[in-house]
């Protein structure tokens, strides 16, 4: 499985698509964010039937930064997604999510970084992934938040072989220290997708991990 996943966190379908074929060239798995601008102030596109072209030849994970992931589950899974990833911020109960995402593929709960770790009440070997943001959650671009290193290191201490996947801020000099806290994967958007050379970035972060 990637270690380095593109990550696509836009409005336009034109756009998506655009970034849904340069990630294709570079990684198997690739992590779509949705945003329905209530977690965050922010609003991205919205109708999983769009990706049933790409599913038979991704695995398409989604970042479920909403009010009840659960509730989005079924949808995004019958359109071929793969693995779901829902925020604990404004989810009622993780238990329910982590059981019903276990029935449609593989699940994870994400933190945002000024979510403590201990805010997980599910023991992490039921998880698929953790995903601990590395930024305060809500667009591309915004800087990388040291602090989030010790989120890591704490998962990593608590659970040996929970997969950590880190996204937000991540380039060739933040990933050194995601790494080096424990991480297993690494989503990145701006670093690839604002690249004259996508590839070329791709590798460079692909060859530090």
């Amino acid at each position: 499985m990637d270690k380095i996943i593109p990550g696509i966190l836009d409005k336009d379908w034109v756009e998506i698509e655009r970034k849904i074929k340069i990630a294709g060239e570079l990684a198997q798995t690739i992590h779509i964010d949705l945003i329905d601008g209530k977690f965050a102030d922010n609003l991205t596109f919205a109708d999983p039937s769009s990706f049933k072209a790409y599913a038979d030849k991704f695995f398409f994970e989604v970042h479920l930064m909403v009010e009840e992931p659960i509730n989005y589950l079924d949808k995004w899974a019958e359109c071929g997604f793969k693995r779901f990833i829902g925020h604990i911020e404004k989810m009622s109960s993780q238990e329910e999510f982590v059981a019903k995402g276990q029935l449609l593929g593989d699940v994870g709960l994400a933190i945002d970084g000024n979510t403590p770790l201990e805010s997980v009440n599910v023991p992490l070997s039921d998880l698929d992934v953790l995903l601990i943001m590395t930024i305060n959650a809500g667009a591309s671009a915004r800087p990388f938040v040291p602090e989030c290193l010790e989120k890591i290191k704490k998962a990593r201490r608590l659970e040996e072989f929970i997969k950590v996947e880190v996204d937000g801020g991540i380039n060739d000099k933040t990933i050194i220290d995601a790494r080096n806290a424990g991480a297993d994967r690494f989503v990145t958007t701006g670093f690839i997708f604002r690249s004259t050379d996508p590839k070329k970035s791709f590798e460079t972060l692909k060859g530090l991990v």
